[in-house]
């Protein structure tokens, strides 16, 4: 069992969607996230009361899966990845569980 942790601007979400039923993970969590690009940008909007947003509308989903299942995830946000006309791929990694329940 490992974990699968992914990473996606807002307008990729409905393709890991897709990737994570291809790849037959049909458990999985996600969440609304805030990217950075850089430290600066971050720094600037961690203001109690920020004037204005300076991340991009991002989600994170995360699978507790098998190997097999995540060498196939894998195979396809690869494929997926060389199609993207932008920097904004899918970023993917894997954390082993030493313990689970």
């Amino acid at each position: 069992m490992k974990l699968l942790i992914v990473t996606v601007v807002s307008q990729h979400e409905k393709s890991v969607l897709q990737l994570f039923k291809e790849a037959k993970i049909e458990r999985f969590s996600g969440s609304d996230i805030e990217g950075f690009k850089d430290a600066t940008s971050f720094m600037m909007n961690s203001s109690w009361f920020p004037s204005q947003r300076s991340g991009a509308d991002s989600s994170m989903f995360f699978a507790f899966t098998k190997d097999g299942k995540i060498d196939a995830f894998f195979a396809l946000a690869r494929k997926f990845n060389e199609t993207v006309e932008t920097n904004n791929i899918i970023h993917a990694a894997v954390v082993p569980i030493e313990k689970y329940m």
